[in-house]
């Protein structure tokens, strides 16, 4: 089918951000308590790279028909505006070239945002790596997105273009994440160097223009803002803006990221995880789970709209270790309408194809299903 006739057939009725998604008889037991819809499902990393072909292999109408299937109706895109913008790639990128969008791939991102639709599946678009600003090292920006006048209107003029590319689609179909774990960090290129929260009268202001350039193309598109401090954090200078705010699934980290290399040195230095139970001498249980995510469930009860928009972990934590955990996490979002987003769908932290040694793998039409891990999901 050609592509805007697609989006004229296929586009719903825009409804309220209170009500928007696929609503479950699970949404409809949590809508009152949570202004974004319980939304389940995963990350798919086709624009993760800043480079083609950098990261994973492209998801497939079969990826979305088992998602479908299986009860999941989220997918995530994170992704790198380089992919997205024609520029000399032997050299570093300038500010000139980050305006000189490439359509072809814009188009693609399309594509791929209707084969998710078409399934039953909202996309959240989401800037991973923003003009400015990536919380992961490995591309030299031009300027700073937290410092910069000049990033900071190259990024609302990325995101109106994604806005006016997809104006005519619902908050049932999309919403626009803004942009993905912002923090400072002391060397934008050390993906090692310390890292803090954005000062919050800053993220508002970015925050909001940002929305404001979004809703000019649709005043109903659905705005979305990761939590401060690298995900943690709820912000509450933007709680009377519209926009809803996305979570983390990771904490304990020597859980989540165990052996994880960008995230230790020394991948053998890490800790070894167990749950309940002492990590580097320290106590972890599903209490701290919850004194974790009280400020996200208050926010909640305060009417903003919150959802877990990445999860899970690497594949080197131990299976058993990585149910138990994670069972919990979902026992603490689940009553307050906080759904979730693993990290991903095919890869180190997916259902299928994850790399774990200590999993026994159901043959999936060649794949290798995690049957345990999507048991887990399917029950929250």
């Amino acid at each position: 089918m050609e592509r805007r006739n697609f989006i004229k057939t296929t586009g719903l009725a825009t409804a309220g951000v209170g009500v928007v998604g696929n609503i479950s008889a699970t949404n409809l037991f949590n809508i009152a308590s949570n202004k974004l819809p319980r939304w389940k499902g995963f990350n798919l990393l086709d624009y993760f790279s800043p480079k083609a072909g950098g990261y994973g292999s492209a998801s497939t109408e079969e990826d979305f028909k088992w998602m479908e299937e299986w009860g999941f109706d989220f997918v995530r895109l994170p992704m790198a505006y380089p992919r997205f913008v024609n520029f000399d790639s032997s050299r570093n990128i300038t500010p000139a070239e980050v305006y000189k969008i490439n359509q072809k791939e814009v188009d693609n991102v399309q594509a791929l945002v209707e084969k998710a639709n078409k399934h039953g599946l909202h996309v959240s678009l989401n800037l991973h790596r923003a003009p400015g600003f990536c919380v992961n090292a490995g591309f030299n920006e031009p300027y700073n997105l937290w410092k910069d006048d000049e990033a900071q209107e190259a990024f609302y003029y990325h995101w109106g273009m994604w806005a006016k590319q997809f104006a005519s689609l619902s908050p049932k179909q999309i919403s626009f994440d803004l942009v993905n774990e912002p923090c400072t960090r002391e060397d934008m290129n050390d993906q090692y160097s310390k890292r803090g929260a954005i000062p919050g009268d800053l993220y508002r202001k970015v925050a909001k223009k940002a929305a404001e350039t979004i809703r000019k193309y649709n005043p109903n598109h659905l705005v979305i803002a990761d939590g401060n401090n690298v995900g943690s954090d709820v912000i509450p200078e933007i709680f009377d803006l519209n926009i809803g705010q996305s979570c983390r699934g990771y904490f304990p980290h020597y859980i989540s990221h165990y052996r994880a290399p960008w995230v230790f040195k020394n991948p053998d230095d890490a800790p070894k995880p167990v749950w309940p139970g002492k990590i580097n001498g320290k106590e972890f249980s599903k209490k701290n789970l919850q004194e974790f995510y009280a400020p996200w469930i208050d926010a909640v009860k305060q009417g903003v709209g919150v959802h877990c928009g990445e999860c899970g972990s690497w594949k080197e934590t131990p299976h058993d270790v990585f149910l138990a955990w994670f069972g919990d996490v979902l026992d603490v979002l689940t009553p307050y309408g906080i759904g979730y987003a693993l990290w991903n769908f095919r890869g180190d932290f997916g259902l299928l194809d994850s790399g774990r040694k200590d999993v026994d793998y159901e043959d999936w039409h060649g794949h290798k299903l995690d049957r345990k891990l999507l048991t887990l999901l399917q029950k929250y």
